[in-house]
């Protein structure tokens, strides 16, 4: 933007940024307690729940709290849960065991959380709540060290960075308290995070990449209620990951495949580790007849109590998957999500209410006094353990944290490094030979992406940045034979010219679903993931 343009602004008392469970419950709390405050959503999506992804299995606690009567207000949740499956898998068969109390599902639904977004969009509205889809959060506005809003991206910058004939400014959104409400890695909470230094003492975050089909069976094996979660094959015993098979509405089965991004192989791919489970003899079935009719992949945050970064800051604070409130082994992170937007929503509206234009520090300790809080604790040592330990020993602990000491263990396993930093060097590695796709039940990226409704302006600069484009060769290529061309979901990263001697990184940023996966796994942290213009990525639809 040149020091000529000029950018509208508007100003409200609170601007929400992302417009998930968490945003859109914070917004709908701010209304509930402060009806006369002005409250604005903002949401990269070209509509509300365009990039939400999620199995879901979905637990009310949060939504009840929220809305007592939401049930009689025609809410996209029909499905209750009724029959729990825990599997370990070999390579040929499978073994049902005892499902673990954390993932009891009686009294939770199976659903889209894209379509319950919709709906809270639609209640946010309701309450006079401000909602601006396809706009994304591009850059923060800061004053006296506080942070004041957020700045949209502009819209029709070229490819050349230079304004094109349809060039529009971005706008400045301005609010007394910005709750960040990205989801996992958020670009902008990221900057906060180094900012104000809001990790210090904290451990680092561990991430998952989740990977998502959604499929239409034949009525005659459709089980609508049945949850199934699996661990074992195709992992090997070091590498977290595990599926799960939900049977929902109208003859629809959501189908995930989740990938624990501190794996060591570089030649690991999670999409073809998740394409490989469904030829399993005990997952192949509930796919016989079907037909797959979406995709999506994303990130979630698995640090959990131990990663929880400072929540507050000068002018604004982090909610949601922001911030990692995810419970892996409940395998669950809507009700936190939500939950976590409303207790920022009752610290900024007790802020605003003593005119106190500071951080919304009540926040934490609300945060703390929680059963979210408690919730977290309890299982603080599930994820760590299975880094440390593997997959047996991991499951071990599990079983001595959750039956033996219910959650109250004398001690606390730490995460001890970033995922980033433990990739093997390619030479040592073992290669993976995946079997080709067959198109009927076994799919490739590109066709996957195509079903996902991926689209980006082409003519606008790339959102993939490296840092330094030399190390994508001599660090990438020459060490680790470019894990991003295989831990991307999307077939977004390829090497061109490897066979006559000259390889060359190639990014096919139109594929980009917003995952945030190479943010995040690049060994040398040199991919830099920013938002592209609004309304660009995935349009995941109803029932995703």
């Amino acid at each position: 933007m040149g020091e000529s343009t000029t950018r509208e602004t508007m100003a409200f008392d609170v601007v929400v940024v992302g417009a998930g469970p968490a945003g859109l419950a914070a917004a709908i709390r701010l209304k509930q307690l402060a009806p006369e405050a002005s409250v604005c959503v903002v949401e990269k999506g070209a509509e509300v729940g365009a990039h939400i992804l999620s199995g879901a299995v979905i637990e009310p606690r949060a939504l009840d709290e929220l809305l007592p009567d939401w049930r009689t207000q025609s809410p996209p949740l029909t499905t209750e849960a009724r029959d729990d499956r825990f599997l370990f898998l070999t390579a040929t068969r499978a073994f049902r065991l005892p499902t673990p109390r954390q993932m009891h599902n009686h009294g939770n639904y199976i659903g889209s959380l894209g379509d319950l977004c919709r709906w809270l969009g639609q209640q946010a509205e309701a309450f006079g709540v401000e909602v601006y889809p396809g706009f994304a959060a591009a850059e923060l506005l800061e004053e006296d060290g506080r942070i004041v809003g957020i700045a949209t991206g502009d819209m029709g910058i070229g490819r050349d960075g230079t304004p094109g004939p349809g060039y529009q400014p971005g706008m400045e959104l301005r609010g007394t308290y910005t709750v960040f409400a990205e989801g996992c890695r958020g670009s902008l909470s990221k900057r906060l995070m180094q900012r104000f230094n809001l990790r210090e003492g904290r451990d680092p975050q561990t991430y998952g990449l989740g990977i998502k089909e959604l499929w239409e069976i034949p009525q005659e094996n459709h089980k609508k209620g049945l949850v199934i979660h699996s661990f074992g094959w195709p992992m090997d015993s070091k590498t977290y990951g595990g599926s799960w098979l939900y049977h929902w509405g109208d003859n629809l089965v959501s189908y995930g495949f989740v990938v624990g991004l501190d794996y060591r192989n570089p030649y690991l791919s999670p999409f073809e580790e998740m394409q490989r489970l469904k030829t399993h003899p005990a997952i192949r079935p509930h796919f016989a007849g079907g037909r797959r009719i979406a995709y999506g992949a994303r990130a979630l945050s698995e640090g959990g109590y131990q990663s929880i970064p400072k929540l507050t800051f000068p002018g604004g604070c982090l909610v949601g998957d922001a911030a990692g409130f995810l419970n892996v082994p409940k395998i669950k992170g809507s009700h936190a999500a939500m939950k976590s937007g409303m207790l920022a929503a009752e610290a900024v509206a007790e802020a605003l209410a003593a005119g106190q234009p500071a951080e919304p520090a009540a926040y934490e300790q609300k945060f703390r006094q929680s059963w979210l809080c408690a919730e977290l604790r309890e299982v603080r040592n599930v994820r760590p353990a299975f880094a440390r330990f593997g997959v047996y020993g991991g499951i071990v602990n599990a079983a001595l944290d959750t039956y033996v000491f219910g959650g109250r263990a004398p001690w606390t396993l730490h995460h001890r490094h970033a995922d980033h930093e433990g990739l093997m060097d390619a030479a040592s590695a073992p290669r993976i030979d995946y079997p080709k796709p067959d198109g009927t039940l076994t799919f490739d990226r590109l066709s996957s992406v195509f079903i996902s409704n991926t689209n980006h302006e082409e003519n606008q600069p790339a959102h993939l940045k490296l840092r330094d484009p030399t190390r994508a060769i001599a660090v990438n290529w020459d060490k680790y034979r470019s894990p991003e061309t295989r831990y991307c979901p999307a077939g977004v990263y390829e090497i061109v010219g490897a066979d006559s001697g000259a390889p060359s990184l190639q990014i096919n940023a139109q594929n980009c679903v917003h995952c945030k996966t190479c943010d995040i796994k690049d060994p040398t942290q040199n991919i830099d993931w920013v938002t592209p213009e609004g309304g660009g990525g995935p349009v995941y639809p109803g029932g995703m």
